[in-house]
């Protein structure tokens, strides 16, 4: 698309140095205003060359232009960018031309000017705002117009007309990406009314409205909504084929993490529309303030938020525990900077080692007097662990034990362990040695003053590993989405809500209780993936629409993967004081079967026997039902090596 002579010359002027274009503006004014004092001469006397008059007072036009760029400097208006010019600078402008009305008052009282109409100065102020204001607001106008319509803006609503909405308006209208045609808002009352030049629209127009003006985005400004009413704002929008973004939450803005104009996309705790219950502020704080706390697997997704809302109470020192040097470096240097910034007085020491190693593990207890700890570390992707074994038992159930029993041989007052649903009748490996880990836990809670307890809980969003960021790399990448089967589906939480949840249910603890938090509804994975698709103002190719954009492809189960995922074994719950927080009734080993079988299991490890791991874990899991192949790579290479051999 070409040009014109006047765009081109448009497009230089934004692009000059700053002095050049103050000292446009200054040559403008300096144009400007002797033609605004001719213009209230012919206007006041119906001339348009009023000599008489004009002959007594030539001098002002010499004069009035030079004391008018003074004022108008003093006042900050050559510093005011034209193209973002906003009501201060017209303020500006209107002060300035009222001192010169001022001036020109004075100047013929004291230099007696004679013909000087009175009313001279008052339609000089009048003229000269037209002048010198309006010329920069049409300036200002046009520069816009020419970023609409000629580098092909893409049009765009916003959902959301209250002041988050008018600010991004604003944003939008200065950058070169989005242009704002109007909002859309559910408040009847707004409906008509024209803010900063946009109409606000009724959300029944939408569809009238995409298809006339050609939107591509819908823009969230609603950063005050709950993400139940942000979820059925996405259903509303989820069927017209536009990308939908969002402004930054409240609480972000607010934190200094984001700004109003940094959109990113819908978050997907707000397509689940689950709304956090507040945390019970003694819960959080009674096994953290003035405590020394612990957390293992410090640097993995659970473990670092722990750390993070660990030291907003307080603890007089936190340990970070960590297997890997990355993840610990990273946790290290956050949670310091943290504690600099909120200026506490908070020691961190960070750990490097595994939980597996008891030499390690009970150095760190010896020397640090730990009273609370926070058991996150884990191995915990079902295919890794279902492919690597004798880790997943070591790390998991022996590595927990260790951990455990030095915890009450040094005295620590409260140790809480993440569990997860994964643990309810598993079909794997790593479920399995979750529930091993738990029954671990509610056996020593009868042996030892310390105070054992688990929290259980279903999927994080966010997490490593976890579909949502997969599912949005392969949208990026124009698909296709893989889904393992068309039936699975997941509970999802937010990764703070469940530390928050872990925190006030390890507060809640008396020994060796199972807590299992509300997870909400589950979530039918293959709709999850449907949403973002749509959200991303995409379709989904099928046999339906053949047209569409991304293809969901079902690859099928992976080994040892479940359907369904439950949070209970029975079903025994009690509800505790908190209304997201149950406890579970699970049935637990003796001490001594417990002890026989760890044995059994260690002897098991030590000699690479996969196939007797899995028959230990089924005699102490209720319920597991292991998958029946040995996927292991160990195990497969050697047997690979055996048959090689016979043949």
């Amino acid at each position: 698309m070409g040009f014109s002579l006047i765009e081109k010359l448009v497009y230089k002027l934004v692009n000059i140095k700053r002095v050049y274009k103050s000292l446009i503006m200054v040559m403008a004014d300096l144009i400007a205003l002797p033609l605004a004092l001719w213009s209230a001469f012919a206007l006041r006397l119906s001339e348009w060359w009023p000599v008489d008059y004009m002959m007594s007072s030539m001098w002002l036009f010499f004069v009035t232009p030079i004391v008018g760029v003074y004022v108008f400097m003093r006042l900050g208006l050559y510093r005011a960018v034209v193209r973002f010019m906003g009501t201060q600078a017209i303020w500006a402008v209107a002060k300035g031309v009222m001192l010169l009305a001022l001036f020109l008052w004075s100047a013929a009282a004291v230099f007696q000017i004679a013909p000087f109409p009175r009313s001279i100065p008052l339609t000089f102020a009048l003229v000269a705002l037209v002048y010198v204001g309006g010329s920069r607001l049409l300036v200002r106008h046009y520069y816009h117009w020419v970023l609409r319509t000629r580098m092909q803006k893409d049009a765009v609503l916003i959902y959301g007309a209250g002041g988050a909405g008018v600010q991004l308006a604003t944003s939008l209208s200065e950058g070169r990406e989005y242009f704002p045609i109007g909002f859309i808002d559910d408040d009847p009352s707004l409906w008509g009314i024209t803010l900063k030049g946009l109409p606000v629209h009724n959300p029944q127009s939408l569809s009238e409205l995409i298809k006339n003006h050609n939107v591509t985005h819908i823009l969230l400004a609603v950063p005050n909504a709950t993400n139940k009413e942000r979820k059925r704002i996405l259903e509303v929008l989820e069927g017209y084929g536009v990308h939908v973004q969002t402004i930054p939450s409240m609480p972000e803005m607010l934190a200094g993490k984001a700004s109003i104009e940094q959109l990113r996309e819908v978050h997907v705790e707000e397509l689940l529309g689950r709304d956090p219950v507040p945390p019970m502020q003694s819960l959080l704080s009674q096994c953290i303030t003035g405590k020394v706390v612990m957390v293992t697997g410090a640097g993995g997704s659970i473990g670092s938020e722990l750390c993070r809302q660990v030291i907003r109470h307080q603890p007089t020192a936190l340990i970070l525990f960590e297997m890997s040097e990355y993840n610990l470096y990273q946790i290290d240097h956050e949670i310091k900077k943290a504690i600099k910034d909120a200026g506490l007085g908070i020691e961190v020491i960070s750990i490097l080692g595994s939980i597996s190693d008891r030499a390690r593990v009970q150095k760190a207890y010896e020397t640090f007097s730990i009273d609370t700890v926070y058991h996150a570390a884990a191995c915990k992707h079902v295919p890794i662990v279902e492919h690597n074994i004798v880790q997943g038992v070591t790390n998991n159930i022996l590595g927990t034990r260790i951990v455990a029993q030095e915890a009450a041989c040094h005295g620590v007052s409260h140790f809480i362990l993440i569990s997860t649903d994964k643990a309810v009748r598993p079909t794997n490996v790593m479920g399995a040695t979750k529930r091993f880990a738990e029954l671990i836990l509610q056996d020593m809670a009868s042996q030892s003053n310390t105070i054992f307890s688990m929290v259980r809980f279903g999927n994080v969003l966010g997490s490593s590993g976890s579909v949502v960021p997969l599912f949005r790399k392969q949208i990026s990448s124009g698909g296709p989405i893989t889904v393992t089967h068309e039936e699975i589906t997941r509970y999802f939480m937010s990764i703070p809500e469940a530390a928050s949840l872990v925190i006030q249910a390890g507060s809640m603890a008396k020994g060796g209780e199972v807590f299992v938090l509300d997870m909400g509804e589950p979530v039918k994975i293959v709709d999850l993936a449907r949403r973002m698709v749509h959200l991303s103002g995409l379709e989904v190719k099928d046999s339906h629409n053949l047209e569409g954009d991304i293809e969901i492809v079902y690859t099928g189960l992976r080994p040892a993967e479940k359907l369904y995922e439950e949070l209970l074994v029975g079903g025994n719950v009690i509800g505790t004081e908190h209304p997201r927080i149950m406890m579970a009734n699970e049935e637990k080993l003796s001490h001594d079967e417990l002890s026989s079988l760890i044995e059994e299991l260690v002897v098991a490890c030590n000699h690479y026997d996969h196939s007797g791991i899995k028959k230990l874990l089924q005699l102490a899991v209720s319920g597991y039902q292991p998958h029946e192949a040995i996927v292991d790579h160990l195990t497969k290479k050697q047997l690979g090596k055996v048959v090689s051999l016979k043949g």
